[in-house]
């Protein structure tokens, strides 16, 4: 017996041969039976129902009246009337009557044989046709489950991939918030420069400088725009990746969701049962193909779409790195700027300071120097105004001695001497009044270096404010570590 259907060879399935009766239409119940296809539920239109076939025989006695003449052909059936007919006019023989029965027999005999071994043959039939059915049956369960399994080991892994997308998504979210938020947080440092700026440019004179403070202060807010360009434009990047990575997220969870569709169809498929109530006949629904996939593409669908939620959790990554990097390096760098700036104010505060320090010094001694030179001009115009009596008291003299009449205007020595004192106290008077001319100079010139002095010292103080009290007093707080990497 082969695995499908019956054998060829059996003996039903070819033509039936009789002796006696005569041959039987050919059946194609076999062929019927193997080469049609009928669908569940369909009654068979044309089923086999046995039928007996016979042929009526008249034989016409020859003219001897002996019944081993030869057959001729049939005559025209008598015209009298049965009641009236002779019995030698019978239809049929004793002989034909026996034979009738034997043939009757045998085909008889013969029909019951071929129905047994058509109805063992078709037990025989039923019985494999049954196994095929279970045997198909149960390979579509086992495919089905074996196909449960591929979903269930897809499901595992786009959840797998999904979980880490979603934590690396969150992770560089976080980046993203940090660095929006150390750029805000560099904003106020920035302010501060730019007000320290602003303030310096209200200092006076020569302490309009271009000097290190200055010079730190532009490096400084150089510096911290440059860092707040940089987060952004990395914020920027890390934005696109989070749209790359919200679209791996939807393709995982639309191929997820399909999945679990697609794992509850073929699971409720997997347990159907010959005895569920949910089977139903659905004409024609084999010759329908609606798929899309085979399971190579099928596979490599969710292949494709896990790699890349890899490559998308990769590049972020990398990103998160870059992010990381990015604070620590501007964070060390706005630090160290802010360290150098503290401390060029620092030197420049200690250099005003000893500056307005020397002023005062300085002005100290001008107004020494100038009480002095006070002192010096009183005593100048005091030794003039006693120089005016002697002066007086010699020409005097000298004046007196001119009336001497005659030979009395001589040139003597107290004339000599007169005449000599009236020039030395004259000469004296010169020289007193020139030094009290140098020293009411030397006194402007004092007074003069006393405003500068005061002027300068008015200046250092102003600077010395700006820098110490205002800007200084700015600067005290600056953003710590973790506020400048993000951490708030």
């Amino acid at each position: 017996m082969e695995f499908l259907g019956t054998t060829q060879t059996a003996s039903y399935c070819g033509p039936k041969k009789s002796c006696f009766l005569p041959e039987v239409a050919p059946m194609s119940i076999s062929q019927d039976s193997y080469r049609s296809y009928y669908l569940p539920g369909y009654r068979y239109l044309s089923s086999w129902r046995p039928s007996l076939f016979y042929k009526v025989s008249s034989f016409r006695p020859n003219d001897d009246g002996q019944g081993g003449g030869r057959l001729s052909a049939p005559l025209r059936p008598p015209t009298i009337l049965p009641s009236t007919r002779s019995s030698l006019y019978a239809r049929y023989s004793p002989l034909d009557w026996f034979n009738a029965n034997r043939a009757q027999f045998q085909g008889s005999e013969a029909y019951r044989h071929w129905a047994g071994r058509l109805n063992a043959d078709s037990g025989r039939l039923i019985q494999d046709k049954e196994q095929l059915t279970r045997q198909t049956q149960e390979g579509s369960r086992k495919n089905l489950g074996q196909r449960l399994s591929d979903i269930d080991f897809w499901r595992s892994e786009l959840s797998y991939e999904l979980e880490r997308l979603l934590t690396e998504t969150r992770a560089l979210d976080t980046a993203k918030r940090r660095l929006e938020c150390a750029a805000d947080e560099a904003q106020g440092p920035l302010q501060v420069a730019l007000e320290c700026l602003y303030f310096r440019e209200k200092r006076m004179g020569i302490d309009l400088v271009h000097d290190d403070v200055e010079k730190n202060l532009i490096q400084e807010v150089d510096l911290i725009k440059s860092c707040q360009e940089k987060m952004r434009r990395l914020a920027e990047r890390i934005e696109q990746q989070l749209k790359i990575n919200r679209d791996a997220q939807h393709a995982l969870e639309r191929d997820l969701g399909d999945k679990n569709s697609a794992h509850f169809i073929d699971e409720k498929c997997y347990n159907l049962r010959n005895t569920s109530d949910s089977i139903n006949y659905y004409h024609g629904v084999e010759k329908i193909d609606g798929t899309v996939s085979v399971p190579e593409t099928w596979a490599k669908f969710s292949d494709d779409n896990i790699r890349y939620s890899q490559n998308a959790r990769s590049n972020s990554a990398l990103l998160r790195e870059e992010t990381d990097h990015t604070l620590e390096s501007t964070s060390e760098e706005m630090w160290r700027q802010y360290t150098n700036t503290n401390l060029a104010f620092d030197r420049r505060i200690s250099e005003v300071a000893e500056a307005k320090n020397k002023l005062q010094a300085q002005l100290a001694k001008t107004l020494q120097e100038i009480f002095q030179t006070e002192n010096t001009m009183m005593l100048l115009e005091r030794a003039i105004m006693a120089k005016e009596c002697p002066l007086k008291v010699a020409q005097t003299r000298l004046e007196a001695r001119t009336w001497r009449p005659n030979m009395e205007l001589c040139r003597d020595v107290p004339q000599f001497k007169l005449v000599n004192e009236v020039f030395t106290i004259d000469d004296t008077l010169q020289t007193l009044k020139l030094r009290l001319r140098e020293a009411q100079d030397t006194l402007q010139l004092l007074i003069l270096n006393k405003a500068r002095l005061e002027h300068d010292l008015l200046v250092k103080a102003n600077s010395l404010f700006i820098d110490k009290e205002k800007c200084m007093g700015m600067r005290k707080t600056f953003p710590s570590t973790p506020r400048l990497v993000g951490y708030t």
